[in-house]
């Protein structure tokens, strides 16, 4: 029997209407969606743009600090070496050939323009000649110090370890370094946008320059050495720079990266090119970058117009000594490469969406097609439900009419059904899961009170070693005391004749002090708070190197090859002694493991734990055979030893001593026979159960 159909003047109807809703939101939704999209996309690509020169900037800011600090620390050091100050002794006061050698080698190591010695009062005293010179040049007179240079020693005397950034005249750098005038005078170039300037040269200089003070063994300024770096068409430095933050390979799409410094608005060197081999030396910086960064001391990150193309630009004040603004640190990249790849994606999501319209059209009208066949829809619906697919529906039906409703109707029916269904569904999946959650609780509270057990027995064990050890301590020490009593009374009453048996008084001695010495460890042990060292915060670095020497007299019997890489910043908290004797005990472990020679790797390095406290890290690495899961199974179980005269109370001991201050050890194998490495990681700010006593007696911060 075939289905019934609507008269043809309601089908039409119904046709445009359906055409007209599903064609509406593709021609007025996506258009919309595609412009916001556009507009979103730019927005967030200039921002990712500007984030990727604002973290150049970052890198660019940070060298140029670390070349202020290199600059401080390097006259600093030379300041306060003995070579200097050996040859300035007062037996030599007329002799100075030895202080330009010395200020000479020292300016070619550290990269100085210039380095001078002054007298506490401002006469000269030497200067290093740079190489090359001339012989005029070399033979010039030194004026006395210039203003610039006391002004820059500060804290009586004292003066930080860092460089500052400061403008001279050309007067005062000529007093300084005559040899660098020739690069002071940069010619301007007239620059678009750039503010109005009657200048036509730029003759001051920008320098880093330090001044410290060479004192003698009773603290007293016998002379002041000054260094300093000139920046005026430094190319070399700039360059430098360039290739730090932007490395080859570094910027996609064919961009290039640049890098400036400018004294005022005047680039006074650049990698920024005129032309293909002209340097931009002497072209100024846009009016609005000016007032921006030189005007307000704001951080330029934007489109900029720099010399002859469009960069992404970031500009940052450079400040001098007395905080004022006397120019500027500049990184960008093209923009043009970035602006084509912007204009390719637009195009391509273009396209794309231009794809997706004439598909989903053409799926609408289909669709659309579709509804004139309802009836057709709710018997397929039907024989789905009875086939098993409970989630069929006849679906929405933009029609008003009778069957329109009936559809309607129809899937409210089947939701009900399947309402009820899924309700019984959920409840059994409730039971099954609450099922699962008491189980769950049950393994969790039979799991703790499996471990709270496992605690509760090695409490007892430590106790019961420490009552054990503190009584073996205590009724060993009596004997000792008799057997070294007897020893040295026997000595006494023998006198020549306990010769013979010197050798073996000698080994009697020796057994002795070794018992005293496993004494006082299981001493150490059960009273750890009695055997506490006062904490201090200690240079690990410092600490290796202390504990190295001390063992130097093992490894000169041997053909170990000691390897450092010590890069720990932070300090640690622990007492020194304890300390030592822990590195120590891993020293001569590693040692012993490498009988035939090998490598001795020590490392530090910054630590953070899980609690995010602060401290450092030390591991002790050998080449020897490594540690068997047998050996790192019982590595720190007490009196455990692989030595045929080991007590096995070293790593016992040390893992106790290190855990009193919060830290811990850890051993394993770097990789199969390629030896072993034991790791010490220790808290700044130690924390732990009790406190050792600090020096006036009470509690420290443990």
């Amino acid at each position: 029997m075939s289905l019934w159909r609507a008269p043809r003047w309601l089908a039409g109807s119904v046709r445009n209407k359906l055409l007209a809703m599903a064609l509406l939101p593709l021609l007025l939704a996506f258009p919309m969606l595609v412009l916001a999209l556009a507009l979103w996309g730019n927005v967030a690509y200039d921002r990712l743009l500007i984030t990727k020169v604002r973290s150049d900037l970052a890198v660019a800011h940070g060298y140029f600090e670390q070349v202020l600090s290199e600059v401080g620390s390097g006259t600093q050091g030379v300041a306060g070496s003995q070579a200097l100050y050996t040859a300035l002794r007062p037996a030599k006061p007329t002799d100075r050939r030895d202080v330009s050698e010395q200020l000479a080698l020292a300016r070619e190591r550290l990269g100085l323009d210039f380095l001078l010695l002054y007298t506490p009062q401002g006469q000269p005293l030497a200067r290093a000649v740079p190489t090359g010179l001339s012989n005029a040049d070399a033979s010039a007179p030194i004026p006395l110090m210039p203003p610039a240079l006391g002004g820059s020693v500060s804290d009586n005397g004292r003066s930080a370890a860092r460089a500052r950034l400061l403008v001279l005249e050309p007067e005062e750098l000529e007093a300084l370094a005559p040899h660098l005038s020739p690069r002071l005078r940069i010619s301007l170039v007239a620059t678009r946008n750039a503010a109005p300037d009657t200048r036509e040269a730029e003759h001051r200089a920008m320098v880093m320059l330090a001044t410290h003070p060479v004192r003698d063994a009773a603290g007293q300024t016998i002379a002041l050495l000054a260094g300093g770096l000139l920046l005026n068409q430094n190319l070399d430095f700039i360059d430098h720079i360039n290739r730090i933050v932007y490395p080859e390979g570094s910027l996609p799409f064919g961009s290039q990266g640049t890098a400036t410094l400018f004294m005022d608005d005047v680039r006074i060197t650049t990698n920024v090119r005129l032309f293909q081999d002209q340097r931009a030396i002497g072209t100024r910086v846009s009016q609005t970058v000016r007032d921006a960064v030189l005007g307000r001391g704001q951080t330029w990150l934007d489109r900029a117009f720099v010399v002859n193309d469009w960069y992404v630009s970031a500009y940052e004040p450079l400040l001098d000594a007395h905080d004022q603004r006397i120019g500027m640190l500049y990184v960008g990249y093209l923009e043009a490469p970035f602006r084509l790849v912007r204009y390719a994606m637009l195009g391509v999501m273009g396209l794309i969406f231009l794809g997706v319209m004439a598909l989903s059209a053409w799926f609408s009208l289909r669709w659309a097609r579709s509804i004139f066949q309802p009836v057709q829809r709710m018997n397929r619906t039907m024989q789905l439900v009875e086939e098993g697919q409970s989630g069929a529906r006849v679906g929405e039906i933009s029609a008003r009419d009778e069957l329109g409703a009936l559809a309607g109707h129809l899937d409210e029916l089947l939701d009900v059904i399947d309402d009820k269904t899924a309700a019984l569904q959920r409840w059994g999946e409730e039971l099954d899961h609450k099922v699962a959650e008491r189980t769950a609780e049950l393994e969790a509270s039979n799991a703790s009170l499996q471990l709270a057990q496992q605690q509760l027995v090695k409490s007892e064990k430590l106790a019961a070693i420490g009552q054990l050890t503190a009584s073996i301590a205590h009724e060993i020490n009596n004997p000792i005391a008799v057997m070294q009593g007897n020893l040295d009374l026997m000595r006494e009453t023998l006198g020549a004749a306990s010769r013979p048996v010197a050798s073996e008084l000698k080994l009697l001695d020796e057994q002795v002090e070794r018992m005293r010495i496993i004494v006082t460890q299981l001493l150490q042990y059960a009273r750890p708070t009695e055997y506490a060292g006062y904490v201090e915060t200690l240079d690990i670095n410092r600490t290796m190197e202390d504990c190295l020497v001390l063992v130097g007299h093992l490894l000169a019997q041997t053909h170990i090859r000691v390897e450092r890489d010590l890069q720990a910043a932070r300090r640690a908290g622990c007492n020194r002694q304890e300390l030592q004797q822990v590195v120590i005990n891993l020293l001569i472990n590693a040692i012993q493991a490498m009988p035939q020679g090998g490598v001795l790797r020590l490392l530090t390095r910054d630590w953070v734990d899980e609690a995010g406290r602060g401290g450092v890290r030390l591991w002790v690495q050998d080449s020897g055979p490594g540690l068997s899961s047998e050996v790192l199974e019982r590595l720190f179980r007490p009196f455990f030893t692989t030595k045929n005269d080991g007590n096995g109370l070293g790593l016992w001991i040390s893992q106790g001593l290190v855990e009193r201050y919060g830290g811990h050890i850890t051993a394993e194998n770097l990789s199969a026979g390629s030896g072993a490495s034991f790791c010490v990681a220790l808290l700044t700010e130690p924390h732990a159960p009790e406190a050792a006593p600090t020096r006036d007696g009470r509690p420290g911060g443990l």
